[in-house]
């Protein structure tokens, strides 16, 4: 069996357990790739409906919840109590850490990476989404990242701090609004670097994998290129006298 088979077993198997059991399941966090296998495996799961559900709106790692069909419970509560977060604090005088720091401290407490989604970095630390049944070893066990020692705490999902993000607007031309195209300018490569990215999985629009280099962009999509950073594409202007198409892009930094 594969590595994808495997993950859509899992996932069918979450979703027999709702519809079977008539009670809300959860996988665990899935990237952008799982997330793909989770939604083709939703679409043909009878008596039960599913959310993609991360902690925040633009969480990129979600997992698939699923709901019986005909249970009276809004999406809200279907994923009440499903995450949690580990708010981690450090020094103020000590060096910045990364999101990779924090990654790994906690993967080499032997965390699977399923247990963990989004890790949003501050300059005081960081908030950790997880999953409630390792949070009382991480409260207990976890002490550092990065050489660092730190703090930890379990605060409400909807206490989440989110930092105002930095950003750059990007003006740019393109003969079409495929997705090559719109990469290579959103993260100013070449356009075959960004097609090579787009064929390795490396690309997610709508926080959904998408392997096709001439796939449409559609205005407002939210572009991630793994170890890039995120982009928006927030408008699509009328073509130029050169039959270009112009595109305004909002860059996260």
């Amino acid at each position: 069996m594969t590595k994808d088979e495997l993950t859509i077993a899992k996932i069918e198997d979450k979703i027999a357990q709702s519809r079977d059991g008539w009670y809300v399941t959860a996988t665990g966090f899935l990237d952008s790739h799982e997330q793909v296998l989770a939604k083709s495996a939703a679409i043909h799961a009878a008596g039960v409906r599913t959310i993609m559900y991360g902690g925040y709106d633009d969480a990129e790692r979600r997992m698939l919840v699923c709901v019986p069909a005909d249970l009276p419970v809004s999406d809200k509560d279907a994923a009440d109590g499903l995450i949690e977060v580990l708010r981690v604090s450090k020094p103020a005088m000590s060096r910045a850490l990364s999101h990779r720091d924090y990654l790994g401290s906690i993967l080499g407490l032997g965390i699977e990476r399923r247990l963990t989604g989004d890790i949003i970095v501050r300059d005081d630390g960081a908030d950790v989404f997880i999953v409630p049944e390792i949070a009382e070893f991480l409260l207990r066990e976890y002490r550092q990242a990065g050489n660092t020692a730190v703090k930890t705490e379990i605060v409400p999902v909807d206490e989440v701090i989110v930092p105002e993000a930095r950003c750059e607007i990007i003006k740019d031309t393109v003969s079409s609004v495929r997705l090559d195209s719109v990469i290579s300018s959103a993260f100013r490569m070449s356009r075959s670097t960004a097609a090579e990215a787009v064929r390795s999985g490396l690309v997610s629009v709508d926080h959904i994998e998408c392997l096709k280099t001439d796939a449409k962009v559609e205005e407002g999509a939210v572009l991630v290129l793994k170890g890039k950073g995120k982009a928006i594409l927030e408008e699509i202007g009328s073509g130029s006298k050169k039959n270009r198409i112009w595109l305004r892009i909002k860059r996260f930094k």
